[in-house]
C-alpha cells in the first residue's frame, strides 16, 4: 500500500534507477544494519546466557555435594550390582524413568547386564521379567511415586535385593529398599523448584558412577566393549587385526628353497603381490614383493631360490593390535601389506590397508 501511495505521488520512481549488484550489496547492507539496530540494548540474549550459567551452576553444586555425600551405602550397592547372577533391573516413573532408561542403557554396554522395567507396565504384566538372581534399581525423587508400589512389593516378596534411589528419607522406597542412596537436597535449577533439574542430573550422573566403579572393579577392557559395541565408528574403531585379517590357504607361502619360477606363481595365484618365506620351523624368515622382482631381474631370476631374493627382517603384526593401529604402521613404512605372526613369528594370517580402509576404520 505504501509502495502504491509512493509511486503515485512521484516520491518513487519505477522502474528504479540502480545496477542489480549493486542494489543487492547495498540491500544486504541495511538488512545486517537493521538486524544489529535491532538487537542493539536488547536485554535478553544476555539474560538467556546467565539463566543458562546459572542452571549449569546449580546442577554443578548438586554434583559436588553428590561426590561428597558417597561412602558406605554406595559401595554396598556396588556388591550388590557385582555379584547379580541376573541382571540389574532399573526402573522409575516420569523423568526418573527416562534416565533410568539410560543408565540400564550404560550398564548393560559396559559388562553388567541391565533392562529397564516401566513401573506402570509392571503392574500389568511386566512382573515376569523381573526374576530370581536380578537386583532391582527403582529411582524417585520423592521416594513415594505410587507406580513403584508393585515393584516393591514384589521384590521384597521374592526376596529379590532393592536399591533405591531418591532424595527422601524417611521415604516409601528408602525404607523398603536393602541399600539407599540417597542424593543430596540441593536446590533444581527450575527457577520455580517444580521442574526436576538439578535433582535428574544427580540421578544420571550416580547412575554413570556406578556403572563405571563397576566397569573398574571386573576389569572390562576395550576388547570386552567391543564385543556389545560392533556397529558404528566406535565398534570399527576397536577393531583387531585378527577381525580383518586373511587365514589358511589364503596366506601365500614358501619356502626358502622354491625357485623363483614357483613363488611368483604362488603370488599369482593368492593375490597380494607378495610372498613369505618361512624357515623349516614354519617360522617367517622374509618376504618377497613385486618390487623385489623388479629389483633382482636377471637372466637367471626365475632359477633363483626364494631364500636369495627374499627381503629379511619384514615388518609384521599380532593379531591382538587395532588395526587402526596397522593401518598407521603401513602408512608409516609405506607397504600395503603385512603378515601377521604369533608370539614365535609363524605367519597366521596377511593383511591388506585395503581391508582396514574397506572395514571404515581410518
Amino acid at each position: 500500500m505504501a509502495l502504491a501511495t509512493g509511486l503515485k505521488s512521484g516520491r518513487f520512481r519505477w522502474p528504479p534507477r540502480w545496477q542489480s549488484d549493486d542494489f543487492v550489496t547495498a540491500l544486504a547492507q541495511n538488512m545486517t544494519l537493521s538486524a544489529d539496530l535491532q538487537g542493539a540494548g536488547d536485554p535478553q540474549p544476555a539474560a538467556d546466557v546467565q539463566s543458562a550459567r546459572r542452571t549449569l551452576r546449580l546442577e554443578a553444586a548438586g554434583i559436588e555435594a553428590l561426590s561428597a555425600s558417597l561412602g558406605d551405602a554406595f559401595v554396598a550397592a556396588l556388591d550388590l550390582f557385582a555379584a547379580v547372577r541376573g541382571r540389574v533391573v532399573v526402573t522409575g516413573m516420569g523423568k526418573s524413568g527416562h534416565v533410568a532408561r539410560k543408565i540400564a542403557a550404560t550398564l548393560a554396554s559396559t559388562g553388567t547386564p541391565a533392562i529397564f522395567v516401566h513401573p506402570a507396565e509392571a503392574s500389568h504384566g511386566d512382573l515376569g521379567m523381573i526374576a530370581a538372581g536380578d537386583v532391582v534399581l527403582a529411582m524417585s525423587n520423592s521416594g513415594e511415586t505410587p507406580e513403584l508400589a508393585d515393584i516393591i512389593a514384589y521384590a521384597s516378596r521374592f526376596s529379590i535385593p532393592l536399591v533405591a534411589m531418591t532424595r527422601r528419607r524417611p521415604s516409601a522406597l528408602a525404607d523398603a529398599a536393602d541399600v539407599a542412596l540417597i542424593l543430596p537436597d540441593t536446590a533444581e535449577a527450575c527457577p520455580l523448584g517444580l521442574a526436576p533439574t538439578t535433582s535428574t542430573t544427580q540421578m544420571l550422573a550416580l547412575g554413570d558412577a556406578i556403572a563405571v566403579a563397576l566397569l573398574e572393579r571386573r576389569g572390562f577392557s576395550d576388547a570386552d566393549f567391543r564385543v556389545f559395541h560392533p556397529g558404528g565408528k566406535l565398534g570399527r574403531r576397536l577393531l583387531r587385526v585378527a577381525d580383518l585379517m586373511h587365514r589358511g590357504d589364503e596366506i601365500p607361502l614358501c619356502l626358502p628353497e622354491m625357485v623363483m619360477a614357483d613363488a611368483v606363481l604362488v603370488m599369482t595365484a593368492k593375490t597380494f603381490g607378495i610372498v613369505g618365506v618361512v624357515d623349516a620351523e614354519g617360522v617367517l624368515a622374509g618376504v618377497i614383493t613385486d618390487g623385489d622382482l623388479r629389483r633382482n631381474m636377471a637372466p637367471d631370476f626365475l632359477s633363483r631360490p626364494a631364500g636369495r631374493v627374499m627381503t629379511r627382517t619384514p615388518r609384521t603384526m599380532t593379531p591382538d593390535a587395532l588395526a587402526a593401529e596397522a593401518l598407521g604402521f603401513m602408512n608409516e613404512s609405506k607397504i600395503y601389506c603385512l603378515f601377521v605372526v604369533d608370539a614365535a613369528g609363524r605367519p597366521i594370517g596377511i593383511l591388506r590397508i585395503h581391508d582396514i580402509l574397506r572395514a571404515g576404520v581410518a
